[in-house]
């Protein structure tokens, strides 16, 4: 019986470290990792204790009588966000307890759910470019200028996304990305003509805004998560230093006031 406990103990435990990557890796908070881990733990009567450093998990469990039966770490590699993966493993971890879901049945699905296909790239560019037109029409831009901030978060997405397919330094990616919007839209200003592009320069950049990690930077804090908030805050003014340096060089080599 303790034998069966102990495997069962090193299943649930990597099934649990499995899920906590995945949700640090999709831009989880902190909290949110730890809740959801929780409840998986719960739902095969296991008490978990956690640990979430910025790039890595540590996981220890506990049986009914509090004895240790499990220590793992698990490290992920790389960072994003994916609220789908989110929703999913967190919609994943009620039906465990509802439902009385086996461990396997647990991995099989979760297995499903990070499998699952991403947005085809050309609908992506689509809908984030929209989203750039409207940042740029919220701003006060007219039609000319959301078409321009159209073309810029286009040109910008397109090139940022070459950069990590060829596994480029994210800071250097984001860089290249403002930098290849502000020159598209800037273009357009340097051209001279009668017409006032100022709102479309100024929002041709916007898609690149690390808003994620800048939310769970705060509630990290809030939450008492000083480490990994001061680490997700640092690597956001990161992201937002790389952006301005992509305005300044086109702002530079164009000569814009």
């Amino acid at each position: 019986m303790e034998q069966k406990d102990n495997t069962e103990a090193k299943e649930l435990g990597s099934l649990l470290l499995e899920v906590g990557v995945s949700l640090l890796s999709s831009g989880a908070s902190c909290s949110r990792i730890r809740i959801t881990m929780r409840r998986f733990a719960t739902a095969f009567n296991y008490a978990a204790h956690i640990s979430i450093a910025p790039k890595s998990i540590s996981l220890t469990l506990k049986d009914k009588e509090d004895n240790a039966i499990f220590n793992g770490m698990l490290s992920t590699p790389s960072q994003g966000v994916n609220f789908r993966t989110i929703s999913g493993i967190s919609r994943l971890s009620w039906r465990a307890i509802e439902n009385k879901l086996s461990i396997q049945q647990v991995r099989d699905e979760l297995n499903e759910l990070l499998a699952l296909p991403h947005y085809p790239r050309i609908i992506i560019l689509f809908f984030v470019s929209l989203a750039g037109a409207a940042f740029c029409y919220s701003f006060g831009g007219n039609l000319v200028e959301m078409l321009i901030a159209f073309g810029a978060t286009f040109c910008g997405l397109f090139v940022r996304q070459e950069a990590v397919k060829n596994k480029f330094n994210p800071y250097i990616s984001v860089f290249f990305a403002s930098l290849v919007a502000s020159l598209f839209a800037g273009a357009f200003i340097k051209a001279g003509l009668n017409i006032n592009f100022e709102h479309a320069f100024a929002t041709s950049v916007l898609f690149l805004i690390p808003g994620v990690p800048l939310i769970n930077s705060f509630t990290d804090l809030i939450d008492g998560n000083i480490l990994n908030g001061l680490v997700r805050g640092i690597n956001a003014l990161m992201f937002s230093m790389a952006i301005a340096f992509g305005l300044l060089i086109a702002m530079l080599i164009y000569n814009l006031n």
